[in-house]
């Protein structure tokens, strides 16, 4: 199944994509669970009460698609370099501040983009020339995690994911050199769209699904999920180690090169 978020009528809604017909089953939600977007779907699965369509459909000619979560309770993860022809490409590029340890990192590089940056798919990059001058796309697929946890070993972590999005990780290349550091220069204002669907984790390959990118029309980047360098279990398993994840926390899991 996949999820979309969208307003309609001056509200927000939540809806089950019909691809064939082009049409969104709404769900009957609240407007303050409509305003969560699918963290909505996770609470009330995990309280035993899943939403179910309310017989309302929009065309998807007729509504404006937002990002399958709005606002994120707090900064999406990040894994920088976790595809081997990008961390070469990134490794020669002057903004790598870890390229002194070798292109192909020998453990998840993590970093996080604030949830202010999230942004609805197709919606306008802010660009302020006063701040950068040097901006970059970064398409991404992103897990959205459904089942928290702590210590959560590789062999039981895709038991914690609800489902799957893609991003672009907008990164301002002058930042992130000038300060050897990533955050400031991937959390502009706007600087990580999402969307426009979030997919279930069953209805998903995540073991060979492309993650393309197109820039006006033009082929930049490409590549399977199947080239991850560290596999989305590992990544959870990092992370959880000593972090306690939390339902509705979203993993980018790297770009691919190009």
């Amino acid at each position: 199944m996949k999820y979309a978020v969208y307003e309609a009528d001056e509200a927000l809604e939540v809806g089950l994509l019909d691809e064939e017909s082009g049409s969104l089953k709404r769900l009957n939600l609240t407007s303050e669970q409509a305003a969560l977007g699918v963290l909505a779907v996770i609470e009330l699965e995990q309280a035993g009460k899943p939403p179910e369509p309310d017989g309302v459909q929009r065309k998807l000619s007729e509504v404006r698609l937002l990002a399958p979560v709005p606002r994120p309770h707090r900064n999406i993860f990040c894994v920088g370099k976790n595809y081997h022809a990008h961390a070469e490409e990134f490794a020669s590029s002057g903004f790598d501040s870890s390229a002194a340890n070798g292109s192909v990192p020998k453990a998840p590089i993590i970093f996080s983009k604030v949830p202010e940056s999230v942004s609805g798919p197709g919606a306008p990059i802010p660009l302020d020339e006063r701040v950068t001058q040097a901006v970059d796309y970064e398409a991404e697929l992103a897990v959205i995690i459904g089942l928290g946890g702590r210590a959560i070993s590789k062999e039981q972590a895709l038991e914690h994911v609800w489902g799957y999005t893609i991003v672009n990780d907008v990164t301002a290349r002058d930042l992130q050199g000038r300060h050897s550091q990533w955050l400031i220069g991937k959390s502009q204002d706007g600087f990580c769209p999402m969307g426009p669907c979030a997919v279930r984790a069953e209805d998903f390959n995540l073991s060979d699904s492309l993650v393309t990118c197109r820039v006006n029309g033009e082929p930049r980047q490409e590549a399977s999920t199947s080239q991850l360098i560290f596999d989305v279990p590992t990544l959870i398993e990092t992370l959880s180690a000593g972090i306690t994840l939390m339902p509705g926390d979203v993993i980018a899991t790297g770009t691919p090169a190009g």
